[in-house]
């Protein structure tokens, strides 16, 4: 199938600065787009060239692109990312072809978009990984751990505001609707075309469920119409998978859209949730050098799209830090956030009901640890080989589970 290419002009240019924001957003402004290029000089972003489906109409498509450049791009004031951690650790030996590797070895086996399935290897190693989070968790912070059900309710990702504010990544769960003559029909239909399309949605009225995009939301969904003492605080950790529509944007295990989070929540005074954020930051960099990973801690944000106060939620969480992020080198230039450390002051207390005493919102925080993305950071650094890990991993022992 040959596409076609088509060039838009900005006219005015806009700073350079911008490009990490527009680069994350275009394949999500159509799926027409299947490649794309940013024309740049030393200063600025002069033009994008994009490839395009057959099918796709181009003007449409530059329509689109303007808008989101107009109304989410130029109004996000440039702010340099302020790095809080940086580690002491320096690689030399990174390796462009590591995930051909990996595939070559029968280490990981692509089974969809965005969707690998992992080897003993690698299921070694995140388990690892997790256990060093995990002890830390539980040792240093005393939390109590659950294990939730991969399915979260609707309701709960609308109380979250996830619809309003990521609704590029939105993946929904539906089944057919409970009637036998839903199910005689909608056979009759599978049989006729002998394969599943867009008539089942016909069948399907259930959209009470969707898949996690985050495992703290089934925190304070367990938490709801809850009443806690003063003196009650809460540390929870999970860990279970997550799923984001990730568009043309998912490759090798650095974007999936089915994947793996260690999550840990603070819940309490507001002192108390900042300094337990402060300290598990700091107890994250201390094991990231034990785990001899070259990386820093910036401040960061969250992926907002597609919402008319976009960059106003950008710049007030930048300007009052509510998100850091851990990133770790896969090259000796690229980085991939293996983890992020969040403060949400009262929002989901008030959106769940958790109180804090009989008048006053929980404050909450979260950290987020990616286990595909921090094996991904661990093998880019240390190799593939086994016999190279037992050292920066403690108990762990090559061949054995």
């Amino acid at each position: 199938m040959i596409g076609q290419t088509h060039y838009i002009e900005l006219n005015p240019a806009i700073a350079i600065g911008y490009s990490e924001e527009l680069e994350k957003r275009l394949f999500f402004i159509t799926a027409d787009i299947t490649q794309f290029q940013l024309v740049t000089d030393d200063q600025q972003i002069k033009g994008i060239e994009l490839h395009l489906l057959p099918s796709a109409d181009p003007l449409d498509i530059e329509r689109k692109v303007q808008s989101v450049i107009e109304n989410e791009i130029i109004l996000q004031k440039l702010i340099p990312p302020r790095v809080i951690w940086q580690s002491s650790q320096k690689h030399h030996s990174y390796q462009d072809d590591l995930y051909d590797q990996l595939l070559e070895r029968g280490m990981v086996h692509e089974m969809g978009e965005g969707q690998v399935c992992f080897g003993e290897q690698l299921i070694r190693l995140m388990e690892s990984l997790d256990a060093r989070i995990k002890e830390m968790t539980v040792a240093s912070f005393g939390a109590k751990e659950y294990r939730y059900p991969t399915l979260i309710s609707t309701q709960s990702l609308e109380k979250c505001g996830y619809f309003s504010s990521f609704p590029h990544m939105l993946m929904f769960v539906t089944r057919l609707h409970n009637d036998i003559d839903t199910y005689r029909n909608f056979l009759d239909e599978y049989q006729a075309n002998q394969k599943v399309g867009p008539y089942l949605f016909s069948y399907s009225n259930n959209v009470d469920y969707c898949l996690p995009p985050t495992m703290c939301y089934h925190t304070y969904h367990q938490l709801q119409d809850t009443e806690f003492s003063e003196a009650q605080n809460q540390v929870i950790t999970s860990i279970g998978k997550s799923f984001r529509y990730e568009s043309n944007y998912h490759r090798t295990l650095e974007r999936l859209w089915d994947f793996t989070i260690r999550e840990i929540v603070f819940l309490g005074s507001k002192d108390f949730v900042l300094d337990s954020r402060q300290q598990y930051m700091e107890a994250s960099f201390a094991l990231m050098e034990s785990l001899g990973l070259e990386g820093h801690s910036e401040v960061a944000s969250d992926p907002f799209f597609c919402n008319a106060d976009t960059a106003a939620k950008l710049l007030n969480q930048r300007m009052q830090e509510l998100k850091y992020e851990l990133r770790l080198n896969i090259t000796g230039e690229r980085t991939i956030a293996a983890a992020s450390f969040n403060f949400h002051d009262h929002f989901f207390g008030e959106r769940f009901n958790i109180k804090r005493g009989e008048t006053e919102w929980m404050k909450s925080g979260c950290v987020g640890f990616g286990m595909e993305r921090l094996a991904y950071a661990f093998i880019s650094q240390h190799g593939l080989e086994e016999r190279n890990w037992s050292r920066f991993l403690g108990g762990y022992r090559i061949g054995h589970r």
